[in-house]
């Protein structure tokens, strides 16, 4: 899975803790999504793209480049 959470959080001006503790997660747990090290449940990527006020597909994305979307 591809991640733009850091450029994101950055670009909102909110440090990992401060995004951990509004999502109810560990800063360790950003970390990890930051670096691409853990994948979040479809629940916690919600709740960061509210936080952020982005949409999820613009923070997450797959790296399979055969996936297409039914049409």
């Amino acid at each position: 899975m591809k991640t733009r959470l850091k450029e994101y959080r950055e670009k909102c001006g909110i440090t990992q803790e401060a995004l951990a503790e509004k999502v109810d997660a560990t800063r360790q747990t950003i970390l990890f999504l930051e670096k691409g090290k853990y994948n979040p449940s479809l629940r916690l990527a919600y709740r960061i793209s509210r936080v952020l006020k982005t949409p999820i597909e613009d923070i997450f994305s797959f790296d399979d480049e055969n996936f297409e979307a039914d049409k």
